[in-house]
């Protein structure tokens, strides 16, 4: 691989999980072994049942692999849960609380400073495409406005590696391209590490540094592909050629899945 998990900030090493359904061993992951470096953005890709949201479970230490490591920082530890924020395919915003008290549950779980913790979340309103909903609940959004809610509060967990699954993908396709075009100013001026799961090839491509590709059930990975499109990106990113020839080589590396 191109990549040196030497240098990794989430290093995954020959990570291999089962489980039992019906009385039997159903294999997830097969000898999975992928990296993401400091402030690096690495989307992992793969069809439906390949063990994607299983990797994230075990690299944020929910599940424990059944072979193989997770290194985190580059530390190798069973106890992994709250060294990384960890994001679901669905907002899971409380429908009970205002926009501002859902960011704020990281913070109150963790026992901050509250006082702090507001004053912090009222300052990066704007920049997560918020300011003036502070006071509103979860069913007066727009789902982009849910998921950008949502990532602030995973933002405010104050961790280094970030794990995102597939939040975009119930979105429609203008609300989803707003998004990831914001989410990528977001990511260079934060600049924090992100695994970003998507089944979209297109959205894998303009986002990425890198891209992992995995197998159907096992869940192998097939292809490691660099992605060498400058930064920053646009809109216009989409129409160059070698967005087009990039796009072509994740394709192909899935159709042989």
């Amino acid at each position: 691989m191109s990549f040196s998990l030497n240098v990794a900030r989430v290093r995954v090493d020959g990570v291999s999980k089962w489980f039992r359904v019906d009385g039997r061993l159903v294999q997830a992951l097969d000898r999975v072994t992928l990296g993401a470096g400091d402030s690096e953005f690495v989307t992992i890709v793969g069809p439906s049942g390949s063990g994607k949201t299983t990797l994230f479970n075990i690299i944020c230490g929910l599940m424990q692999p059944d072979e193989g490591y997770v290194a985190l920082n580059g530390q190798v530890s069973e106890e992994r849960r709250g060294l990384v924020a960890y994001m679901p395919q669905k907002d899971v915003l409380l429908p009970w609380r205002s926009v501002l008290s859902n960011v704020l549950l990281g913070a109150e779980v963790a026992g901050q400073s509250m006082a702090e913790a507001r004053r912090e979340a009222i300052s990066l309103l704007p920049a997560f495409g918020l300011e003036g909903f502070a006071d509103r609940y979860p069913h007066e959004l727009s789902g982009g406005m849910r998921q950008r809610a949502a990532l602030l509060r995973t933002y405010l967990f104050h961790r280094d590696i970030l794990l995102l699954d597939e939040p975009f993908g119930a979105l429609d396709a203008l609300t989803r391209r707003r998004l990831q075009l914001w989410l990528m100013s977001v990511w260079e001026s934060l600049r924090k590490t992100i695994l970003f799961i998507t089944h979209d090839v297109d959205e894998a491509v303009f986002l990425s540094d890198r891209v992992y590709a995995l197998t159907a059930r096992p869940g192998r990975v097939c292809c490691e592909l660099v992605i060498d499109l400058p930064r920053p990106r646009s809109a216009g990113t989409l129409s160059e050629p070698r967005f087009a020839s990039l796009r072509n080589d994740l394709l192909k590396a899935l159709e042989v899945v």
